[in-house]
């Protein structure tokens, strides 16, 4: 599968946080800033469905960006040469296969980055992870909702989670996330589901894991609910402090109270839990 880089010159790192929570709102499904660049990446049979809006809202903001054809391989081999380890706190390493192995004592994640969403590196997939450490998952039910690389799902099954459903509607970050379960030796407790909100109906969990964007969090809220047991955790993040609000408050509307929220480089996270 070969991305499109959509690579936009900002003029400050709170420019580069406000485009990309836009951006979120279409495929792509990646996001860095590199030297004054935010770099967005997007599937190429993808971009052609949204050129248009993604133009009229650089247009918006007054900025232009160009698209650059990067080819996979061309992408994994970038991973490689920059991807450091990602430590929270002193309490999780999640690293790559060719990085050493965490110390005695502290829980260890092995992700290969390759497209997907979700190594950890990103604030919000860094906010959900330490969320994860304290949310007391032993012997619970899970649901890691946009799934990615399945790093969230592989953390809450090494914090003791009984078992967890990894649902990702892309094929490319399905097959990833299989081969990282695999590597981390926990496929006996979590199934990699292809498909979108949809395929959770009749299902039933004791937390959710729900690192998306805004507008699809306040549109499948309803179906976290659904599915919630009473007394569950939502955790989300994959939006800005502007849009916590309108999430509390759906989350009240549903029957879910506000436990806390964390901010990591401008991205937030929330947790809510059912209590009706």
């Amino acid at each position: 599968m070969d991305y499109i880089s959509l690579q936009i010159p900002v003029t400050d790192a709170c420019q580069g946080e406000i485009l990309t929570a836009e951006l979120a709102d279409y495929p792509f499904e990646s996001f860095e800033t590199e030297g004054g660049v935010l770099k967005a990446y997007i599937p190429q049979e993808r971009l052609a469905d949204c050129k248009m809006e993604v133009d009229s809202l650089l247009d918006r903001y007054g900025v232009r960006g160009r698209y650059i054809a990067i080819e996979t391989q061309n992408w994994n081999a970038l991973w490689e040469r920059n991807y450091p380890c990602v430590d929270v706190e002193g309490r999780l390493r999640i690293r790559a296969p060719f990085h050493e192995a965490a110390p005695a004592g502290e829980l260890e994640v092995v992700v290969m980055p390759k497209m997907s969403f979700g190594t950890g590196h990103h604030a919000t997939t860094w906010l959900v992870s330490r969320a994860v450490l304290d949310l007391g998952v032993a012997g619970r039910s899970g649901l890691d909702m946009g799934s990615g690389t399945g790093v969230l799902s592989i953390v809450a099954a090494k914090c003791g989670a009984e078992h967890m459903d990894a649902v990702d509607i892309d094929d490319w970050a399905d097959a990833n996330c299989r081969e990282n379960i695999a590597a981390n030796g926990v496929e006996d407790r979590i199934t990699p589901i292809l498909g979108d909100v949809r395929s959770i109906a009749g299902r039933h969990y004791d937390f959710i894991l729900a690192n998306i964007n805004r507008n699809i969090l306040l549109a499948d809220m309803p179906s976290y609910a659904a599915t919630l047991a009473a007394g569950g955790d939502l955790v989300m993040s994959g939006f800005l402090e502007a849009d916590v609000p309108a999430l509390v408050e759906a989350a009240a509307a549903l029957g879910m109270d506000l436990v806390g929220t964390a901010q990591r480089e401008g991205w937030m996270m929330v947790h809510v839990r059912k209590t009706k």
